[in-house]
Order: C-alpha cells, then sequence, then structure tokens
C-alpha cells in the first residue's frame, strides 16, 4: 500500500504525534512510514496497519487504541487526545503509539480514502440503482477477472465507511476495481463520487427505495445520477435501456451514453436475444454486442433481471478490451452471493435465499423467479423498509403481485407485510377458482413463525417434502434467523 503516514496527516489534516510504543517492541515510526492497511475495527489491524477510533452509540473506539499498538499498529486516527481518553475511559495512555488527532474520524476516512484514490492509476467502474448492485457487481468483477486481476466490494461495503475501506484495499497488484456505491438520501452519492472518481459508471435501474428521504423515482432519478458529479474526465456511462427513467439520460458531460438490455429498445447496443429458462438454474441466451458477431452465452442464474445483468457486463467488459470468448466464459461462471437469489438444495426443500434486502421491484423480481420452479411454491415474505407514506400501498401491491402468480402458500410476516398479507388476501378473493386453493398466512413476528416451523405437524400444514421457498425481506428484518431454521 503505497501510502505514508505523512501522507495521510497532509490528507486529513489535524495534529500529527509521533512516538514510541513505551513496550518497545514497534519499529520508531516517521512521517516517511509507510502503512499496510486501515481499519475501524481493532480486531481487524495488523502489523503496519492504521486504526481510525470511531465513536459508536454502545462502543467508543478510542478504549482499544493501547491494543492495537499492541498488534503492530503504526498509526491511530483519533478525536481525543490519550490524556482525554485516559480521564473519560479510564483507559491508560502509555500504550500509545503515534496518533494522528482530527475533529471527525469518520470524515478523516473519507479523506483518506479520496487521496489514495488520486494516487491509483487503474480504472475504477462505480455501480449504483435501487435493485441488483450487488448482483451486477458480481457480474462485471466475474468478467473482468478474465483478463484483469480485480479487487470489488465485499459484503454491503457500500455506503460512506464502506466504499472508502473498498478503496484502501486496492493494491499494486490490482488491474481493475468494481466498487459497488449505495444511498438512502440526496448528497450521499455525490460524496462518494468524489472519493471513487469512477472511469465507468454503471447504474441498474431507477426503483421504488429509500423513498422516505428520495420521495419519488424522480428523485431516486437525480440522486443516483450525482454518481457523474466526479466521473473521470474521459469516464463512460453504462445505463439499463429497460428502465424508462434512464433511457431519457441519453448524454452525460456531452458523451452519448451506452445503454444494455434485452434489445426491446432501438438505444441499447449491448442485448440479450432468444432467452430460453432453465427454471431455476438459469437461462441461455444470444448476446449481441457492436461490431461483433452474436454469440451464445449461459447464464448459471435464474431470472430475466440475470440476463440484464449479463448484458451490463458485456456492455463494460467490452468497452475494457475484452473479447467475446472472455465475455461468454466468465458469464458462465458467475455463482450467487449469499442472501441474494442463492438456491439452497436442502435435504427436503429447495430454499430462494433472498434475504438480504428487499423493497417493491426486487420483490417483484424474486416472486417471479419463485414462479419458474415446477413443484409446490411457498414464500415467506416480510416488511420493506424506509418507503415513505405509500408503504401501506407498496405492501399491500406485492401482495396482491404473489397471490396472482399463483404461488401456492404465501406468509406475511412483520408490522408492514400485515399490508401484504391483507393485498394478497383481497386478490385471492377476485380469483375465485384459486382462492381456496391458496394458503396465505400472518404473522405479527419473525419469533411468531419461528415457534411454528419448530413443529414438524405444522410445517407440513404450510407445505409438502420437495416444495421450493422463497425468503424475503429487508435486512433488519433477520430473515437470516429463518433460512438457519429451514436448514436445521
Amino acid at each position: 500500500m503505497n501510502l505514508s503516514i505523512g501522507e495521510i496527516a497532509r490528507a486529513c489534516g489535524g495534529r500529527l504525534v509521533l512516538l514510541n510504543v513505551k513496550n518497545g517492541e514497534a519499529a520508531r515510526t516517521t512521517a516517511e512510514t509507510l502503512v499496510d492497511s486501515v481499519a475501524l475495527d481493532s480486531r481487524k489491524v495488523t502489523a503496519g496497519g492504521v486504526f481510525v477510533a470511531t465513536v459508536g452509540e454502545r462502543v467508543d473506539g478510542h478504549r482499544f487504541i493501547p491494543q492495537v499498538f499492541a498488534s503492530g499498529a503504526v498509526l491511530a486516527v483519533t478525536e481525543k487526545t490519550p490524556e482525554q481518553v485516559e480521564a473519560e475511559c479510564g483507559e491508560p495512555a502509555d500504550g500509545w503509539g503515534s496518533y494522528l488527532c482530527v475533529e471527525n474520524t469518520f470524515q478523516a476516512l473519507k479523506d483518506m480514502a479520496e487521496y489514495y484514490r488520486s494516487k491509483l492509476d487503474i480504472p475504477i467502474v462505480g455501480i449504483t440503482g435501487s435493485v441488483g448492485k450487488t448482483s451486477t457487481k458480481e457480474f462485471i468483477a466475474g468478467v473482468l477477472a478474465e483478463k484483469y486481476h480485480v479487487l470489488k466490494t465485499e459484503g454491503n461495503f457500500n455506503n460512506e465507511v464502506g466504499v472508502p475501506l473498498t478503496l484502501l484495499r486496492i493494491r499494486e497488484e490490482h488491474e481493475a476495481a468494481v466498487v459497488e456505491m449505495g444511498i438512502s438520501d440526496f448528497g450521499e452519492m455525490h460524496r462518494l463520487s468524489k472519493m471513487v472518481r469512477p472511469d465507468f459508471c454503471v447504474i441498474t435501474n431507477i426503483g421504488q427505495c429509500h423513498l422516505e428521504n428520495l420521495k419519488s423515482r424522480e428523485g431516486i432519478l437525480k440522486a443516483k445520477t450525482e454518481i457523474f458529479d466526479y466521473m473521470a474526465e474521459d469516464g463512460v456511462v453504462c445505463l439499463n435501456g429497460e428502465d424508462d427513467m434512464l433511457r431519457t439520460v441519453t448524454q452525460v458531460h456531452g458523451k452519448k451514453t451506452h445503454f444494455f438490455g434485452l434489445g426491446e429498445w432501438d438505444c441499447e447496443e449491448v442485448f440479450a436475444t432468444d432467452i430460453v429458462s432453465r427454471g431455476l438454474w438459469g437461462s441461455e441466451a444470444v448476446l449481441h454486442m457492436p461490431e461483433s458477431p452474436e454469440f451464445g452465452v449461459r447464464i448459471p442464474l435464474p431470472g430475466r433481471h440475470m440476463v440484464i445483468n449479463g448484458a451490463a457486463a458485456a456492455c463494460v467488459a467490452r468497452l475494457m478490451g475484452l473479447t467475446k470468448e472472455q465475455i461468454a466464459e466468465g458469464i458462465q461462471k458467475i455463482r450467487p452471493v449469499g442472501g441474494r437469489n442463492n438456491l439452497l438444495r436442502l435435504p427436503e426443500y429447495t430454499v430462494i435465499d433472498d434475504c438480504y434486502n428487499a423493497n417493491p421491484v426486487s420483490m417483484r423480481a424474486a416472486i417471479d423467479l419463485l414462479a419458474m420452479a415446477d413443484t409446490y411454491r411457498a414464500a415467506i415474505l416480510g416488511d420493506m423498509f424506509e418507503l415513505g407514506e405509500d408503504s401501506d400501498e407498496l405492501h399491500a401491491g406485492v401482495g396482491a403481485y404473489a397471490a396472482a402468480s399463483g404461488m401456492d402458500c404465501l406468509i406475511c410476516v412483520g408490522e408492514n407485510a400485515r399490508q401484504i398479507y391483507m393485498g394478497a388476501v383481497e386478490e385471492a378473493g377476485r380469483q375465485s377458482e384459486k382462492a381456496e386453493e391458496q394458503k396465505i398466512y400472518y404473522f405479527a413476528t419473525r419469533q411468531d413463525l419461528l415457534r411454528e416451523l419448530a413443529d414438524a405437524g405444522r410445517r407440513s400444514e404450510f407445505w409438502p417434502l420437495g416444495c421450493t421457498i422463497l425468503v424475503k425481506a429487508s435486512h433488519g428484518m433477520k430473515f437470516t434467523e429463518i433460512i438457519d431454521c429451514l436448514k436445521q
């Protein structure tokens, strides 16, 4: 990692104090001392690393500064002096080494990442959108890996803490990076773009999420397109042509936008046709790209939206110099990420684990995916968060969509999910021939459902052996506990 203590101090401001660790085990640090890594979690600090001490609701990271120096850290970025920590927390200050005292350590983390990015000479792909950011990231990173050594965002590190940590993981051996960028309010993407300075900007779609702050799809479009604010001067924009709002973004900074999709719109230059579904086990399609003969691809993840992800990856990869053979090979190697359309083949059931997050668009996509199963089909759907004043209506719409899809059993869990239940019951009532066949249940809490699932007899009332079960809700509903229960 080509970053020195002195450079960190200049990037972040504040007061740099160079000290030796008093136990004598650490080598003397100077402003020229290079750092190996940056961490907010004291347990992840390694020799030669930097610890950024943050103050959380329950834990003050400053308490752990002596421990990180004992682990070999060369610098702590702090909001407090050793004397302040000793006075406030009763922690002895004699274990401190060199530290940089700043006004706000979260801002210092972003300043550090922004400066580090300015030293990098590799292409960075920034990905945002309402739905499918992580899956699209996996597709693009997986395909680019056929030619380049790629670093990609890990887990859910896509916000104003995760993005700088991702940038600070880039090393000399990396030839490209794919960075997921998530927001919930205006201004956030502007700040993320300032750090990432993307060479390629990819937007997956403009759906109904974070409406509590962004109010409308128009607001979401405005917030997401802040990604262009600090795009590289010769940057490239790749957008989903299947999205009606993104299709209006035909130019960015005077340069033509590149569109991908399913060939349903004239604007799309990279698109998939002749799609053949293989059910829950993926699809086959024909990809079309400018100046290249069409070619077949196998998409190992199910659903129309995954075919679009494949087109997105091809759109970026083509512009980064990959051949059609490399693109096809990269797409067929894609594997699901835990909690996102992850198919689990259990002894008694097939489970679609999609419980990482949820909004109305992704709920409908997951329901469409379940409909591909050729078995008895059941769904456990929970609350969707941050939907604002239209929350009841949007939940009810998902319930109606679920009932109309023809699934055999629907279980709704959570306070907001009562509206899913009511929407489903109303829709089932309209379809009188199906009303008696569909089982629709409501549970107020996750714990209530888990108690029922613990009873084998009750489980058999919900669904038979060999069925397919979709599990989906916003991350805060903790539906991973339901997945664990089904695994047992």
